[in-house]
């Protein structure tokens, strides 16, 4: 379902076309999709190996027929011939691709790379229903999605036209990265990358939403032509920047909460989405201690505020007083 919202201001809404936003998003699975002139060399207690042979005889892909499932949204049946850690290699009728790991529907996304491997290989010569999410003849480049295969054909280019910028949308949380957050918006997927998920500091997506939660997101942009849905959490929520000098200056003595400890010192929540760093000379620690060793992620401590940048979502703290044993 999409609902109207009422736009922010132009400079607030800058929307992530730069394609670099997007490589970043999927540098993990791009890394291990190899185009057709490469194989995959499985070698034992060792990492997959990928070597170009460019003499290597395969038959050729029918890229009329990829063009076509793809720009219908068809579903095609195709067999696993192979695996690396980014996904499986699929093949059949003409036709070889890439399927990402974040596309399969039974394979969770927080899983050791032994485990991961293990699940991988277990796939090898089954037959999956999958769908054209990506095809770049360019490039060699073929990516499927088994997820986007359960909705009903023509699916994906009904989203398409009906998905709006600076407009909500509900979805379900599919799989999360270290990167972003993948939404099911009913039959396309889009993304959420980690710095569209709180104004605050996110650590890992995962500490903020969970596989298979119901999420209102905001729409940044709709890619037709690449089928890329760029989604956003914060932009729901008013940015507490803009209004934080309203609230804090420097000298105020305040009670945060200490989020994450980081080895140049740590960082606190004043309020959500509003987090200030106590650096490691702030903190009066005795020579050779540690931030670790003095403070822990969910900690309440007494701070003054030393300085506050709004426009660079900046906030200095210091511990004025030691630290807190407040709930």
């Amino acid at each position: 379902m999409v609902t109207n919202r009422n736009t922010r201001p132009a400079e607030e809404m800058q929307q992530p076309k730069d394609e670099a936003w997007w490589e970043s998003l999927l540098a993990e699975e791009e890394k291990y999709s190899p185009p057709f002139n490469q194989r995959i060399r499985q070698e034992p207690n060792s990492e997959t190996k990928v070597e170009t042979n460019p003499v290597l005889k395969q038959p050729a892909v029918d890229w009329m027929c990829v063009q076509r499932l793809y720009e219908f949204d068809e579903t095609i049946e195709l067999s696993v011939s192979n695996f690396n850690r980014g996904g499986l290699l699929v093949d059949g009728n003409q036709l070889r691709g890439f399927v990402p790991v974040s596309h399969l529907v039974d394979v969770p996304c927080e899983l050791s790379d032994e485990d991961r491997e293990s699940i991988l290989a277990s796939y090898v010569g089954r037959s999956l229903s999958l769908k054209v999410i990506e095809c770049d003849e360019a490039r060699g480049r073929i990516v499927f999605s088994e997820r986007a295969a359960l909705s009903q054909a023509g699916r994906r280019n009904q989203l398409l036209d009906e998905l709006k910028v600076d407009t909500c949308v509900r979805g379900v949380v599919t799989n999360i990265t270290d990167f972003g957050v993948f939404v099911d918006l009913g039959g396309i997927e889009g993304l959420i990358h980690v710095s569209e998920i709180s104004w605050g500091r996110v650590n890992h997506p995962g500490d903020v939403v969970h596989v298979g939660q119901e999420v209102n997101a905001y729409i940044l942009q709709v890619d037709k032509d690449r089928t890329r849905i760029a989604l956003s959490l914060k932009r729901l929520c008013s940015n507490p920047w803009e209004t934080a000098e309203e609230r804090y200056y420097p000298g105020q003595l305040i009670e945060a909460t200490v989020t994450s400890v980081v080895p140049f010192g740590a960082f606190a929540r004043l309020e959500e989405g509003l987090d200030g760093l106590i650096h490691i000379t702030e903190m009066g620690l005795d020579e050779g201690q540690t931030p670790a060793e003095f403070l822990q992620e969910g900690q309440t401590v007494k701070a003054r505020i030393l300085h506050i940048d709004p426009s660079k979502q900046r906030l200095g703290l210091t511990l004025s007083v030691e630290k807190s044993s407040v709930q």
